[in-house]
């Protein structure tokens, strides 16, 4: 399988080029084209194998929901002209990324259990466990980081940065909140809760809209709701889609993303594991069957579809 570790092209009419974690973003003077590739990050860290079809289930999850929560708020996406191709208007971004979370999991875990009882400036009460819903959901806001770690900031912090006016960034709560209203009812649907994700905000024209990736598996995670309660009663680990085991797994093998920590090495029946693992999550959180695009020199698909689409 020929996985996509980056893309180099250079399209007519092209202003620029940046390249993160996961995508290569391709600008134009009023749109952006963004290539998911199979890159998978872990700690704000790029792994060095990539992910066969991960770009795909990226893309095309986050096109799915995407289209499913226009009704609440506008969004960057114009056309998915390729697998791993999306194309969409040129806004900009907001310096924060919008964390929204029901349960205790994940980061907010490892800080409640090291003993911090406010997070983001928000005060979590006494006596949660790992993976217990939390009373309301809740924001927790982090920076956005072109390179190197993001970082947990409060409410507070932004305002007074002045890194979104008050008057924006109330609607980017209010945004968020709705937003995770639909994809919990969503993933209900389908036998999941969602636990917990991030969403990205841009500014066009005095306007807000929804960018980048929605309730995918690189942005959310998700438990499996018919063994939560019992999972939960009894202590045990809950059962999840999400990249969280991507992490755990690195947890185990020495490497959080800090400074003198080596990257453990992925072997080539780890990297199938997590190719099944995000392709389940597509079926399982859309209810669609997965059409892997296998083909043999996916950069010429790639490049041979956007040059379509463009020159449209």
């Amino acid at each position: 399988m020929n996985a996509i570790q980056e893309t180099n092209f250079q399209f007519p009419g092209q202003t620029g080029f940046y390249r993160g974690k996961v995508r290569d973003v391709y600008a134009f003077p009023d749109k952006l084209v963004m290539i998911a590739s199979d890159r998978i990050s872990a700690f704000d860290v790029v792994l060095p194998r990539p992910i066969p079809f991960k770009g795909q289930v990226l893309n095309q999850t986050a096109a799915y929901f995407l289209e499913a929560t226009v009704d609440i708020v506008p969004n960057w996406l114009l056309e998915v002209p390729d697998p791993n191709v999306s194309i969409g208007l040129k806004c900009e971004p907001y310096a924060v990324e919008m964390v929204v979370r029901g349960y205790l999991a994940g980061h907010a875990w490892r800080q409640y259990r090291d003993g911090h009882r406010t997070l983001c400036g928000v005060a979590l009460p006494d006596g949660l466990r790992e993976n217990d819903r939390l009373p309301t959901p809740i924001i927790t806001p982090s920076t956005k980081a072109h390179e190197g770690h993001d970082e947990d900031i409060s409410r507070a912090e932004i305002l007074e940065r002045g890194i979104v006016q008050e008057s924006g960034y109330v609607q980017l709560e209010r945004y968020a909140l709705a937003l995770f209203e639909r994809g919990t009812a969503m993933a209900a649907e389908q036998g999941l809760i969602l636990v917990d994700t991030k969403y990205e905000f841009g500014n066009l024209n005095g306007k807000v809209y929804l960018i980048d990736e929605v309730h995918t598996p690189d942005s959310s995670r998700y438990f499996y709701a018919d063994t939560y309660a019992e999972n939960q009663q009894a202590g045990r680990t809950q059962k999840q889609l999400s990249k969280e085991f991507v992490r755990e797994w690195l947890i185990e093998n020495g490497f959080q993303g800090k400074s003198g920590q080596t990257i453990p090495v992925m072997s080539d029946e780890w990297v199938k594991q997590i190719t099944t693992r995000y392709i389940e999550l597509f079926e399982t959180v859309t209810g669609q069957r997965f059409q892997a695009n296998d083909a043999t020199d996916p950069l010429s698909r790639i490049e041979t579809n956007i040059l379509r689409a463009i020159r449209e």
